[in-house]
């Protein structure tokens, strides 16, 4: 399979290097305006899970400014990103390919975790914990919006 046809999946997982709630949110958000993924995702179908993540990507928005929040490098950050990366990569990936996506957006998202973190920390030497926070925000938050409304369709 040619590279491009997983290239949403690996766009998504480096979303998820940075935020790991993001891509779940991202893919709630499509499914609320009626969205259809190329790969199956029926996880976000159900309310619970949908409402759910949505709220689990702002609470990460808001808890990331906090001076107790852990870097995304811990195991239990690793652990999000693996599971975000990997079920939002699965249904990005064109239909009988998820597998691979899932692979593709985990591959990707894990070591960039580590180079998203240097970024940040540079970042929050310069201008601050909250204002790089808050940049930081802004540009995942609509590279994960960007990705997802392309990969996805009415």
């Amino acid at each position: 399979m040619a590279l491009r046809n997983l290239l949403s999946s690996i766009l998504i997982g480096a979303v998820a290097s940075a935020r790991s709630m993001t891509p779940m949110a991202a893919l709630a958000t499509a499914r609320l305006a009626h969205r259809g993924t190329p790969g199956k995702l029926a996880l976000l179908d159900r309310p619970l899970f949908k409402f759910g993540a949505l709220a689990m990507g702002v609470g990460e928005l808001l808890g990331d400014k906090m001076k107790t929040a852990p870097d995304r490098t811990v195991f239990l950050g690793l652990l999000a990103r693996t599971m975000s990366a990997g079920i939002a990569g699965s249904a990005l990936a064109p239909r009988g390919r998820e597998r691979e996506g899932a692979v593709a957006a985990v591959a990707t998202a894990v070591p960039l975790a580590y180079l998203t973190l240097a970024a940040r920390k540079r970042a929050m030497a310069r201008v601050g914990q909250t204002r790089s926070g808050l940049v930081e925000d802004a540009l995942v938050v609509a590279a994960g919006a960007a990705i997802v409304a392309l990969a996805t369709r009415r």
